[in-house]
């Protein structure tokens, strides 16, 4: 299996099944291969060096756009965990995504989930996209930095960068798709964020394996509604903390209602996700496409029964 950064809360839940023995209580033996880039996990999937990603779901419609059919078999998130905050200092009074007009707002990577989002708000704003300065910084520390030194008047980004903002006092939160509520107000619906995929070829000759997979993480999601922050404490790697365990706890917190308890489909997600990919892909390539060949709630279900989720 391929993941391009497992350490992302995103993905923690496949971290909770490999870690809790959940893959060979099932009688896999899971060899997660973490490369850098998201790009050589998806060539690691489509070149078939790998059996399954752990990746945005978004991965799925893109390839289907491109004829290529990997269809998601369970999804880990519903929500993608970004939040929108500006700086209380560089922004005092700060009333609505407007009031960033000409201003400077960190993003994660041009093209990625954050710089989405982002596009989203303007958009409900009513707003061009080139209403605001995006700046790409990838790296958290850098993010952290630049909001810190007044580089930057508003961030765009995942945990646990933006709760040491939060913490420290300099940051107001205005879009938080970290909760259920948060995530419909900013996409108008769920939005599938992480998820497992496979080719449809592997899925039909594979189906018990698949099953297995699945069984594995609906149990990893159902284990993460209800485990307390103990529980996390001693089951997460320790280079997961980044030298502040206390910050990650705080995070996972605040992040819990992202995850799907079950690992399925929620019904609006992919017509949301498709809306939004419509403002940076191929718009006719995505309405061509079948929705329904992205993914299936078949194992999930199985597993749901199975597990009580």
């Amino acid at each position: 299996m391929a993941v391009a950064n497992r350490a992302e809360f995103c993905y923690l839940p496949l971290t909770i099944a490999e870690r809790l023995g959940y893959f060979s209580a099932e009688g896999l033996d899971v060899q997660v291969r973490e490369l850098g880039e998201p790009g050589q996990a998806l060539q690691a999937l489509t070149s078939g060096s790998v059996q399954a990603l752990s990746g945005p779901y978004r991965t799925s419609l893109a390839l289907r756009a491109r004829g290529l059919s990997f269809p998601s078999i369970v999804v880990q998130g519903r929500a993608p965990q970004l939040v929108l905050g500006v700086s209380r200092r560089a922004v005092g009074g700060f009333r609505d995504v407007r009031d960033l007009r000409g201003r400077r707002v960190a993003v994660t990577a041009n093209g990625s989930a954050s710089h989405r989002m982002m596009q989203q708000l303007l958009a409900s704003a009513r707003m061009a996209p080139d209403a605001v300065q995006l700046v790409p910084l990838g790296s958290p520390s850098a993010a952290l930095t630049h909001f810190r030194n007044g580089q930057v008047d508003a961030i765009c980004y995942s945990d646990p960068v933006i709760t040491q903002l939060e913490q420290d006092g300099d940051l107001r939160v205005v879009a938080d798709t970290r909760t259920v509520r948060g995530n419909a107000e900013v996409f108008g619906g769920p939005m599938p964020a992480g998820c497992l995929c496979v080719s449809a070829d592997y899925l039909t000759h594979h189906q018990a394996e698949c099953q297995a997979l699945t069984d594995a993480m609906v149990r990893a999601l159902k284990w993460l509604q209800t485990a307390g922050l103990s529980d996390i404490n001693r089951t997460v790697p320790e280079a997961y903390f980044q030298g502040d365990r206390a910050l990650y706890l705080a995070a996972f917190s605040r992040a819990r209602e992202s995850w799907t308890p079950d690992g399925l489909m929620p019904d609006a997600g992919p017509a949301t996700l498709a809306r939004v990919m419509a403002r940076f892909d191929d718009p006719p390539l995505l309405r061509q496409i079948d929705l329904a060949q992205t993914y299936t709630n078949t194992l999930a279900l199985k597993a749901k029964a199975r597990f009580k989720a």
